[in-house]
């Protein structure tokens, strides 16, 4: 992946703001009794108001401007008629293009009372991707960003999906590297300036592996384990990360 001109970087982070002002639209709008279609359609609404456009609509036929993930659905979810319910996770994934450029974020929320076992899922997975992001920087390696993920999940014993990772993002909603959420320090390719990516911790209460819905999208815990996704689209600097898509 080449670095980033600057005018594509200024698309950017206007996508990037985009992005995290519906989600934080969004965001109190998970309560019981919606359900993930209502939310993808005001998801659809606030971005058009903003005059971006959905990333993920038609995507490889995707069907939905947004991914919204319940429970033990670990990504890709697709809005339908289900109806959310107190101490439901919720994964919101959501990307912008402006100017044809692509940020790509995620969070997930505890809809009223959780579990302990839940916040400290949503906790430690949260905090897995600021450690991913501290690593970040021109002249670090992808490797450095994996390790780093991979370590702060451990301390709290969770499974880290493994057949799943982040990406470079920007021109396409998919570029390399791949950055996987596991790995060794010192290893994979090396981050330059200019280039930018989207870290994304995703994590389970019970094991690593996934299995695919029959809708052809939905990845769920293999093992039926609340699962988390944070994820932020981040701008590698010299001396770290800008991360483009917080509010």
């Amino acid at each position: 992946m080449t670095p980033k001109t600057l005018l594509e970087i200024d698309h950017l982070r206007t996508s990037g703001q985009m992005l995290a002002a519906v989600l934080g639209y969004l965001a109190p709008l998970v309560q019981p009794g919606v359900t993930t279609a209502e939310l993808g359609e005001m998801a659809a609404a606030e971005l058009k108001r903003l005059g971006g456009r959905p990333a993920f609509l038609g995507y490889r036929g995707f069907p939905s401007c947004i991914c919204i993930s319940v429970n033990e659905e670990v990504v890709h979810g697709i809005p339908d008629q289900r109806v959310i319910n107190g101490g439901d996770l919720v994964g919101l994934d959501f990307g912008v293009s402006y100017n044809g450029m692509i940020t790509d974020s995620a969070i997930t929320l505890g809809v009223g009372r959780i579990g302990d076992d839940a916040q400290r899922l949503l906790a430690a997975t949260r905090e897995a991707l600021s450690c991913g992001i501290k690593a970040v920087k021109a002249g670090a390696r992808v490797g450095d960003i994996s390790q780093a993920v991979q370590r702060r999940l451990e301390r709290d014993r969770l499974g880290i999906v493994e057949e799943l990772a982040g990406h470079g993002v920007g021109h396409s909603l998919h570029e390399e590297p791949w950055i996987p959420n596991f790995g060794a320090a010192g290893t994979g390719p090396r981050l330059e300036a200019g280039m930018t990516i989207a870290i994304e911790p995703m994590a389970t209460l019970g094991g690593k592996a996934v299995a695919w819905g029959d809708d052809g999208w939905t990845i769920s815990a293999a093992d039926g384990s609340l699962s988390a996704h944070f994820e932020h689209t981040v701008l590698v600097t010299d001396t770290g990360a800008e991360i483009l898509t917080k509010a």
